[in-house]
């Protein structure tokens, strides 16, 4: 099992989950197995893996990679993602990079917080990252029931690229899964609709 330990760096030396040591020997397994991401994943590396319940029956599996290495992986994403998922069958894998949220410094305090670190911001980057490859297009803001007709709140309505429809249409009920459930914001991702 060491040899797939090189494939996750928890934080404070913290001892690996079993599913974080399986998502590891799934990537130890591709590097050995796949020539064309062989030379691709000899360096990289995960920080966590859990998994999470979506909706119904649809599990979904989320990753999370070190920030600095976020390039390197979207290189390989749509590859990686796709051996991934084949591997655990059945689930949806999201890969999202680790950021971490400062709190506003205190009141007279001269230390300035970086606005990358502020809650918002984090949450906007790993929104990008929940959806990638597609690209959000357009996003509105606190949609209300009367303007979609429906009776219940639905919370912020995020438009993709439509250029990315064949990669992510089938895994939009989990990207707003994640997202609820690293963010606790509600969202419903849709295509723009184009008038011929």
């Amino acid at each position: 099992m060491y040899t797939s330990r090189k494939k996750i760096h928890k934080d404070k030396d913290a001892e690996p989950t079993e599913f974080e040591e399986t998502v590891a020997q799934a990537l130890f397994d591709l590097e050995n197995s796949n020539q064309e991401l062989k030379s691709d994943l000899k360096d990289l590396y995960i920080n966590s893996a859990v998994q999470i319940d979506v909706s119904g029956n649809r599990k979904a599996v989320v990753i999370h990679v070190p920030y600095r290495l976020r390039k390197a992986f979207r290189k390989i994403h749509l590859r990686l993602v796709r051996e991934l998922e084949k591997k655990f069958s059945g689930k949806d894998v999201v890969m999202i990079a680790t950021r971490r949220i400062l709190r506003p410094p205190k009141k007279g305090s001269a230390v300035q917080r970086p606005r990358s670190r502020t809650l918002t911001a984090v949450h906007d980057a790993m929104l990008e990252d929940v959806v990638y490859p597609a690209e959000i297009v357009e996003s509105v803001l606190g949609l209300s029931s009367f303007e979609h007709h429906h009776l219940s709140m639905l919370g912020d309505l995020i438009f993709l690229d439509p250029k990315a429809r064949n990669d992510t249409e089938y895994k939009l009920e989990t990207f707003a899964g994640v997202y609820r459930k690293l963010s606790g914001k509600d969202v419903v991702f849709e295509y723009p609709t184009t008038e011929a």
